[in-house]
């Protein structure tokens, strides 16, 4: 399976809030950035993440696929729960 296809299969709107930095797991809701912020992105925690959150390991390839097709959004998110966070 193709990035975009695992994507489409995985990555779904949130219709409470449609910004792409705010996007989730199908059916589980868990939102791309926290899995992301929790490791996701190293290859080597991909599976560690997966068991974290209870999720399919093909879903969090599927939230890493996403984010590295929209980088910029899940970075400024994260920095703002960063900063949101350090105060």
């Amino acid at each position: 399976m193709n990035e975009e296809e695992l994507i489409a299969r995985w990555i779904e709107r949130n219709p409470n809030k449609p910004s792409p930095d705010e996007v989730v797991i199908r059916d589980f809701y868990v939102p791309v950035w926290a899995l992301i912020g929790n490791g996701a992105a190293n290859k080597e925690c991909v599976e560690q993440v997966a068991a974290d959150y209870a999720l399919p390991l093909e879903a969090v390839e599927a939230a890493v696929a996403y984010y590295r097709l929209n980088k910029a959004f899940i970075d400024v998110r994260l920095a703002q729960n960063a900063a949101y966070f350090a105060d």
